[in-house]
């Protein structure tokens, strides 16, 4: 099967899988507790009857269930996301200008988790039983063991408050006016801190998977056919025993990847940065069920382009797995 055929066919699972998610996440956000309506109109300091009534039949609250689903399917078909009652604009509008500093956050995460992860997990496998092979087990397991939002804290009262090396808080500095390349530096020195706390949790499941994958391969034969011919401990490591054990870690990367996003919800929080994590998180204490629904979809297809993206690197990885198709 080819690499387009093959892009081809997750496409329609995703659209089946997205739609269906629209179903189920609009299900579960109307049988949960709280009124928009209610909402809106105590915010306007007008919380009596007939105003929530008109607020209802606003934003259609007052339809019946199944008109209010065949509506928003409806809508989720055409690209239609609706319209944000707390916010006052588009909900597309909102994802597009949040969306952004979410990727920034999560990609950047990503490949710090896997660089490090990769990089300690080879270096963990070559000295097994050594000082330093305990060292950075212990240390993969005490990033993993640590809550993200504790550490999240932790590195602002660390390195903002106390040292004062890095800004603990928002995107870029309010009111700087930078352009060009300065404020490229002004965003990357935000990033810092959000980026490393989400990365290293997951660099520690990164490097736990590459150390364990890299023991398991060095001990196949081909391993022990590349020692008798005489070739050198890191060549055989980089050139046979990586390039096998790489593939475990690879699928759990693409699986992973999407719960970066999930991450970013409380990183986002934290470090006010604003992504989409946060717009949900400010959403769900509004009772905005356009944007949270919204902000679901769209992290759903994060998920479900990240599956896709690590099936392709995997064929590319190991051309037996487009063989075998």
């Amino acid at each position: 099967m080819s690499i387009l055929t093959t892009i081809l066919s997750r496409a329609f699972k995703a659209f089946v899988t997205l739609l269906a998610i629209a179903v189920l996440n609009f299900c579960l956000l109307h049988a949960a507790p709280g009124d928009p309506a209610v909402v809106l109109a105590g915010e306007a300091g007008a919380a009596d009857e007939q105003m929530i009534e008109q607020l209802r039949e606003r934003f259609g609250l007052d339809q019946p269930f199944h008109v209010q689903l065949g509506k928003y399917v409806g809508s989720v078909l055409t690209l239609d996301l609706g319209y944000s009652f707390r916010q006052g604009a588009p909900v597309a509008q909102l994802i597009a200008e949040r969306l952004p500093a979410t990727l920034l956050l999560t990609l950047t995460a990503f490949v710090i988790s896997l660089v490090l992860g990769i990089a300690f997990g080879v270096a963990a496998s070559a000295r097994v039983g050594k000082a330093s092979d305990s060292l950075l087990t212990t240390l993969a397991l005490l990033f993993y063991a640590t809550p993200l939002y504790w550490a999240a804290l932790m590195a602002v009262l660390v390195f903002s408050v106390w040292l004062g090396w890095l800004p603990g808080f928002g995107y870029e500095t309010v009111g700087a006016g930078y352009t060009g390349f300065a404020r490229a530096f002004d965003i990357a020195k935000h990033l810092v801190l959000p980026a490393l706390t989400l990365g290293l949790f997951f660099m520690a499941v990164y490097m736990r998977m590459t150390r364990a994958s890299m023991l398991e391969v060095s001990q196949l034969d081909f391993v022990k056919t590349a020692k008798a011919k005489g070739l050198s401990g890191p060549a055989i490591r980089r050139r046979h025993i990586l390039r096998n054990a790489i593939l475990p870690v690879v699928t759990l990367a693409g699986l992973q990847a999407g719960q970066l996003v999930g991450g970013a919800v409380l990183t986002e929080t934290v470090f006010a940065w604003p992504g989409i994590g946060r717009l949900m998180f400010e959403s769900l204490a509004a009772r905005d069920y356009n944007t949270i629904l919204g902000v679901f979809l769209v992290s759903a297809a994060m998920v479900i382009l990240f599956n896709i993206v690590t099936d392709i690197v995997y064929r590319l990885v190991d051309p037996r797995i487009g063989a075998k198709a």
